[in-house]
This record gives C-alpha cells, structure tokens and sequence, in this order.
C-alpha cells in the first residue's frame, strides 16, 4: 500500500494526493463542532495547474502522499521554450518547460541554484531563493531636481524583467531584487 498521511499530520506547505493529483496544502483549520464529528476544512492548491480549491476531510480521513521529490539544481541556459538545469550533486541535466517555471523565469541567470520540484520524474516547479543580484540593462537617467520622496523609475535587468527602482539607479548598477514579489531590495554594486 502507498504511503498515507493522517488529516491530523496537515500541516502549511505539505504535498498531498487527492484523486490522482498533487497538491500543496496552503491553509488548513482544525474543526470540533459542538454536534457529530470533527473535520478538517483546508485550502489546497494543484502543483500541476496552479488552482486553488477549498476541501474538507473529515477527522481520520487518509490521503495519498505523492511521488514527489526536490532537488537543488543549478540554471544553465534557455532554449525556446525549454530551460536547462543541472543536478548540483550527479551533474545529470534537465529540462523544466517556461508554463511550470511561471513568473520564476524573469529573475534566472547562468549558473544561479534554484530547487526543482518533480512530480512521477517530471519537472514540474522551480522554487528561486528569496532574492537575487541582476544587473541593470536599461533605465533612463534621474532627472536632477526631481526629488519627490519615493519616486520611481522603472529599469530593465538582465533576466529580462522590468523593476521599479529608485532615481538614483543606473544602468550598470547591480540591484537585489526579490524574487517572490518582484520588488527592488537595494543597490548592490
């Protein structure tokens, strides 16, 4: 019999199987109603389609644990639509497809270690560290005298995504830049 787990092992982040596909647990709420039994209310999201659903299960319920598995692994290079990686530890290479990579491909560049989650052997989602250095392409110079407090500019980087950073940024300038929402963190070098 496959691996279970318990409705009272549910915990943030835990990888599920329910109906044949994973699923990452994103919130769950332990429930004792005063009358019959206690349930497990829960918002799961698909691994392989990105959609949220809301699922109850009752108290005791068991579900599947997926074949899933993480590695890290170090960014090589693009190729259309494919992005190479390589096994930091057997240097075996992969591919993982720019729909799994999602947004996390605006902010890849050589040789930075990202972990690749693998569903059944296949590539199915990369998780970048929480920030990363890029250098800027292209961004206009600051106007002299334009000095509103928090003003913007936007400035291409080299990955390819477009930041808003501060006046004072330059093209050339090294910014860290934080990969979950996209924000400029501070100037680098």
């Amino acid at each position: 019999m496959a691996e279970v787990i318990d409705t009272s092992e549910f915990r943030k982040g835990l990888k599920i199987e329910v109906e044949g596909d994973p699923y990452e647990i994103v919130d769950f709420q332990h429930v004792k109603p005063g009358k019959g039994g206690a349930f497990v209310r829960t918002r799961i999201k698909n691994l392989l389609t990105g959609n949220t659903l809301e699922r109850t299960f009752r108290s005791g319920d068991k579900v599947g644990k997926p074949d899933i598995e993480e590695r890290e692994m170090q960014y090589l290079y693009a190729e259309g639509d494919a992005y190479h990686f390589m096994d930091n530890k057997s240097y075996e290479q992969t591919f993982v497809t720019a729909e799994a990579l999602g947004d996390a491909r605006n902010y890849l560049k050589a040789n930075i270690n990202a972990s690749i989650l693998f569903y059944k052997g296949k590539a199915i989602g990369v998780t970048l560290p929480n920030a990363v250095d890029l250098k800027v392409e292209k961004c206009d110079p600051g106007v002299r005298g334009d000095t509103v407090s928090g003003a913007t500019k936007p400035a291409t980087m080299e990955a390819g995504c477009i930041v808003q950073v501060p006046l004072f940024v330059n093209e050339g300038d090294v910014l860290r830049i934080d990969t979950r929402t996209g924000a400029y963190i501070t100037r680098v070098g």
